[in-house]
């Protein structure tokens, strides 16, 4: 309980701080491209191997994961990875005091993927490079666990899919809600019929994060500020923009939808469906924008409300990101049934009320192990995680689809058998896709 506590407070601060699938593979036109190869593949993880990992992406998340995996049996990190040689010490240090010997330092993850005998990484990247970090390690044969949100947008969100199914790797989202009691039980108690016919769902986070507006300078020489845009927009360097404030600014990140829709929105869908194949909306409408602070440098909205509608089952989805939830916590996803009963659940608890508000008796399902473990059991056992690439690339597309209603000012409506937008409306936004910068390529395959 407290390693699981921890781990919470440790998410919590880091949280206030097409389907064009074309024939055959587009390399990326970068300088070191890499590509599937019989002699780069990394070798498969077998049922009592040694798990070797590497980190792309030092810091934050990505060291947050890297220190959890390494407290297991059989967990090897031997490598790590960054463009700011200012976020590398801390867990070279890590790692150095754990196994008594220095990992291999790169600047560059393409070379690291080069090393066959990694045989996993953990992705703790920025969201904008989410898509290129995932899709070369799937080509170079490793395992994954990526951060959320999983991408960038939708056509990235495909294209991830259908890499890892080309290439056969088993690839876990670090949406560890997953894996935690309280939402466990409260997606079974939903999942088994107690609450009744739910009709609306409604999802909800607290957005605080205020940029202000400083002036550019000239990036570090320790930083490959180039190499960190990647394919992203070109704009100049304002430090406190970078580390940990990128996904406020819609050129590399997804906003408070992004960041925490992905774990909440998620929770609804989950408990909506029968299995990891997820219900998605045939329509979003949203409203908002930088309502707060108009004079904020944020390019995320401060203020968003999105409505989804469903179809079998049919409900309603509310999400909204804003400054005050009177007497519920600042997150949480809500059940509410066609007589009026309601549960609710947050990280750290979850209650199941009658119409009039009194408090329901409920059950926690039995104790599983951890998010991190999950993934490493199935690295050995070749099963699906719990959050699996495909179903999690479902979440994240609803959210993508609640940015883009947003962004184009207009309705979206989805198609689930196609995975792809309907008309025109939402396809002309970052929130779709966006034309990645020279050299950058975003390689594609038919599955």
């Amino acid at each position: 309980m407290g390693t699981e506590m921890t781990r919470r407070a440790f998410l919590e601060r880091s949280a206030c701080q097409t389907m064009a699938l074309g024939a055959g593979l587009a390399v990326a036109g970068s300088v070191l491209p890499v590509q599937a190869s019989s002699t780069r593949r990394a070798r498969r993880v077998g049922p009592n191997d040694r798990i070797v990992l590497g980190l792309i992406g030092c810091g934050g998340m990505g060291g947050f994961n890297m220190r959890t995996l390494m407290n297991k049996p059989d967990i090897e990190v031997a490598a790590v990875c960054d463009v700011d040689e200012a976020r590398m010490p801390g867990d070279i240090k890590a790692v150095e005091e754990k196994y008594g010997r220095r990992p291999r330092v790169y600047r560059d993850y393409r070379k690291m993927l080069e090393n066959k005998d990694i045989n996993a990484v953990i992705i703790g990247t920025p969201d904008h490079w989410h898509a290129l970090n995932l899709i070369h390690a799937c080509e170079a044969g490793m395992d994954v666990y990526c951060e959320k949100p999983i991408s960038h947008n939708i056509v990235e969100a495909n294209a991830m899919v259908a890499a890892a199914r080309r290439f056969g790797r088993i690839v876990q989202v670090g949406t560890w809600q997953r894996s935690s009691q309280e939402f466990l039980s409260a997606v079974n108690y939903i999942r088994s019929g107690k609450l009744g016919r739910i009709v609306l769902v409604r999802a909800w986070k607290t957005d605080y994060a205020r940029m202000g507006r400083r002036p550019a300078t000239t990036p570090p020489a320790s930083f490959d500020y180039d190499m960190w845009i990647g394919p992203a927009a070109r704009v100049p360097y304002v430090p406190e923009y970078t580390h940990g404030n990128w996904r406020w600014f819609l050129n590399f990140g997804c906003g408070m939808t992004g960041d925490w829709g992905v774990h909440m929105m998620d929770i609804g869908l989950l408990a909506m469906s029968r299995s990891n194949d997820l219900v998605m909306p045939v329509e979003v409408s949203a409203y908002g924008g930088k309502l707060a602070w108009p004079d904020d440098a944020r390019t995320a909205p401060d203020t968003h409300i999105a409505i989804m509608r469903f179809k079998n089952p049919d409900f309603v989805l509310h999400w909204e990101t804003g400054r005050d939830y009177p007497g519920r916590p600042d997150h949480g996803t809500e059940f509410v049934s066609e007589d009026g009963r309601t549960l609710t659940v947050w990280r750290g608890g979850w209650k199941v009320r009658s119409a009039d508000g009194k408090e329901l008796p409920r059950e926690d399902v039995p104790g599983v192990s951890d998010h991190w473990q999950n993934w490493v059991d199935c690295m050995r056992s070749r099963q699906q995680p719990r959050s699996d690439l495909a179903s999690m690339a479902q979440t994240t597309i609803v959210c993508h689809l609640a940015n883009a209603a947003l962004l184009a000012g207009a309705p979206v409506r989805w198609d689930k058998a196609k995975m792809d937008i309907v008309g025109s409306a939402g396809k002309n936004t970052l929130a779709y896709q966006r034309e990645y910068r020279k050299p950058w390529k975003l390689p594609v395959y038919r599955v």
